[in-house]
């Protein structure tokens, strides 16, 4: 007979594992987030992934984006299948100045690269997911193909399955799809994304500087990274472009173009949560047409 499967440990069984530190309190901070407090006086965050290789990816994508050297995120501390232990940011208000240095860090984070379009971290999955959606990293050529085969579609059809989207509408979705070699701008070479850059994501630090939390990192274009914090509101954003376009000027008609870049995370949204994100995903896509 296979043996039963050992119990999960809680979460400050899971830290003193991974940190080899005793825990002497632990505070809830969401469902499957905790707060921990060592005894050495440091502070973690411990977060556990109840899906197939969550934690692999987002450890893999902190670390990616940590060794671009550019913005700055919380270290790992240790991981396994299920759990993941991080720094614990200190934070602070926004301002103007921190939203500029980011603006000009986030330029650096784009412009360290990845391999391909759809490329993973090193180590990270093939299958990892933004957010509670699944996200599959398939390595396309050029960005227009790409995202639409691995971002825009799965999530329409996602969408259409579920009736949230209904069949006549998708065709709008899938006109602006034929049409991105022409909306989608200069090509530009892959970026090192983030790839769920919304305000949630972002860390005003106490220091002054901002870290970025739970990525879903892959290479892509870097307009994307900007749209999504452009989608759900980001205090300073004005000072984070200028920023941004201080290091490395956007091309031509970006603003334009910020709806294509929104349409994927607004589908993402309509399959998490309903019917008004895929209205809003509708919109953009005749808007863009």
């Amino acid at each position: 007979m296979p043996s039963p499967r050992r119990p999960d440990p809680g979460p400050a069984s899971a830290v003193t594992g991974l940190t080899g530190r005793p825990v002497h309190r632990v505070r809830p901070r969401s469902g499957t987030l905790w707060e921990a407090g060592l005894d050495d006086g440091r502070t973690v965050m411990v977060k556990r992934g109840d899906a197939r290789d969550a934690v692999r990816a987002e450890a893999a994508g902190l670390r990616w984006l940590a060794a671009a050297g550019a913005v700055r995120v919380p270290d790992v501390l240790g991981e396994d299948e299920r759990w993941l232990v991080t720094e614990r940011v200190a934070t602070g208000a926004p301002s103007a100045g921190a939203a500029l240095r980011f603006g000009r860090d986030l330029a650096a984070l784009h412009a360290s690269g990845a391999p391909a379009f759809g490329a993973p971290p090193p180590g990270g999955p093939e299958d990892a997911y933004i957010g509670l959606a699944p996200l599959r990293n398939t390595v396309g050529e050029d960005w227009p193909r790409w995202y639409a085969e691995q971002r825009v579609l799965p999530y329409l059809r996602a969408a259409v399955d579920a009736g949230t989207v209904r069949p006549a509408e998708a065709a709008d979705v899938e006109h602006l799809c034929a049409r991105l070699p022409e909306l989608a701008g200069p090509a530009e070479p892959p970026a090192r994304l983030h790839g769920d850059l919304w305000n949630g994501n972002v860390l005003w630090g106490a220091d002054g500087e901002v870290r970025i939390v739970d990525p879903a990192a892959h290479g892509g274009h870097r307009e994307t990274d900007l749209a999504m914090l452009a989608l759900f509101g980001c205090p300073w954003l004005r000072h984070v472009l200028a920023g941004y376009e201080e290091a490395a000027p956007l091309a031509e008609g970006w603003a334009g173009r910020v709806g294509v870049h929104q349409l994927f995370p607004l589908l993402v949204h309509a399959v998490l949560f309903g019917r008004p994100y895929a209205e809003q995903a509708l919109a953009v896509a005749r808007t863009a047409l």
